[in-house]
């Protein structure tokens, strides 16, 4: 017998034995007839990892055996080992564990193998640890499922943190500021990694937004308060509690400075629209900015037209500077005047050739922008289509569409 297969034989031999001992301190979740049988290879730690990163095999030697187990749980390994290399070399994992868990849950196959192959580290947690985790989660969940389509979208926000004690933190903290389980359920949705953040993390932004209320006028008997200003920025944009304080400080800052706006007016923005960029790295913001006010320039507009867009429309500032020369290319090419965008800015929301296309269509039926306004361009395609019908069948019936601008 080589040495080869002394090693494989020793090492069958002690991950039967350290499965015997798992499972007699851990229920075992009942598994699918799919799910392959004696995968479980690990006895789990306090914090709900496995192993930290010693117990390995051989440096840059990854685990044939677990390698093997995971591909009868039909996971990715190419992806899994772009995504977290290091999992594949461990000798003590749980996969037959967290696939079982999962699997009780509700969750099918490929979703457990897409949940693995996408972050691998998942099968490192022990039953206990994802016992107390979904629990947690199931405060802001109504059902099984809502979890695990969750964990599809976004294994990592589940998979992460091992610090349970953290994520009930989190949730008491969050709801003493008043949001409620329809508001925590959007923020797991929307931004699961606020809930991994240290709860520490997530108080210093709250205790910033609310400085920065305090600052524009808010006191406590103010409406809002600074609480209730922290609140409804965060209520806006949910990314905000997974910045830093530092760029959503200077975002602020550039904000009053660049459009020169009072107490009054920076409150209303940012309480208002404004929140949604706050988020935004500070170098992003100041870009485009500084196209936005250049193209705006060279249409003749001024920093008082500058200053009526982007307060009326602030995602303005999330459009790239090419994109957005394109968007507002393509509307003075068909006939809309640059005070018009200013006066109804949300028509950039669209993209290039949406906006394109829908001028193309109104010039056919002699569709003039100055005359009936750019309102149209700023509706659902349902509406927008409704409304064709409607001037086409206004059309004289001499008249046929025309083929070009006009």
């Amino acid at each position: 017998m080589t040495l080869v297969s002394i090693t494989r034989a020793l090492l069958s031999l002690y991950r039967a034995v350290a499965l015997r001992c798992s499972s007699s301190l851990l229920p075992v979740p009942r598994t699918a007839p799919w799910l392959p049988r004696g995968l479980c290879t690990a006895t789990p730690t306090p914090d709900g990892d496995h192993l930290h990163g010693k117990q390995k095999t051989s440096a840059g030697s990854e685990n044939v055996s677990l390698l093997e187990n995971l591909s009868l749980l039909g996971v990715d390994l190419k992806k899994a080992r772009q995504r977290q290399p290091g999992v594949l070399r461990k000798l003590l994992t749980n996969e037959q564990g967290v696939a079982g868990f999962l699997q009780a849950k509700g969750a099918s196959r490929q979703v457990i193998a897409g949940i693995i192959s996408r972050y691998p580290r998942a099968i490192t947690r022990s039953l206990d640890h994802l016992e107390q985790r979904w629990a947690l989660w199931r405060r802001v969940f109504a059902s099984d499922s809502e979890v695990v389509d969750i964990l599809h979208r976004s294994p990592e926000s589940f998979f992460r943190s091992s610090d349970n004690e953290n994520l009930e933190k989190n949730i008491v903290f969050l709801s003493s500021l008043g949001f409620d389980a329809k508001a925590l359920h959007r923020l797991l949705t929307t931004a699961p990694r606020t809930f991994s953040n240290s709860a520490e993390l997530n108080r210093q932004m709250v205790e910033l937004l609310e400085d920065v209320g305090s600052e524009l006028g808010l006191t406590h008997r103010s409406e809002p308060t600074p609480e209730g200003f922290a609140k409804a920025v965060i209520s806006r944009n949910v990314y905000v509690l997974i910045r830093s304080t530092k760029r959503v400080r200077r975002n602020v800052e550039v904000l009053r400075a660049s459009l020169r706006l009072d107490d009054a007016e920076l409150l209303a923005l940012l309480q208002g629209p404004g929140a949604e960029i706050l988020d935004l790295s500070n170098e992003y913001l100041g870009k485009n900015f500084r196209s936005l006010r250049e193209k705006m320039a060279s249409l003749g507009c001024g920093r008082a037209d500058v200053k009526r867009l982007v307060v009326a429309y602030p995602m303005v500032l999330y459009i790239s500077s090419e994109n957005l020369s394109g968007k507002l290319d393509a509307l003075l090419r068909g006939g809309v005047s640059i005070q018009q965008v200013v006066d109804k800015p949300k028509v950039l929301d669209y993209s290039t050739q949406n906006i394109a296309g829908r001028i193309e269509e109104l010039q056919r039926v002699g569709y003039e922008f100055q005359r009936h306004g750019i309102a149209i361009l700023d509706t659902s395609r349902k509406r927008f289509d409704a409304k064709m019908l409607k001037l086409s069948a206004a059309l004289p019936p001499s008249t046929p569409p025309q083929e070009g601008g006009g």
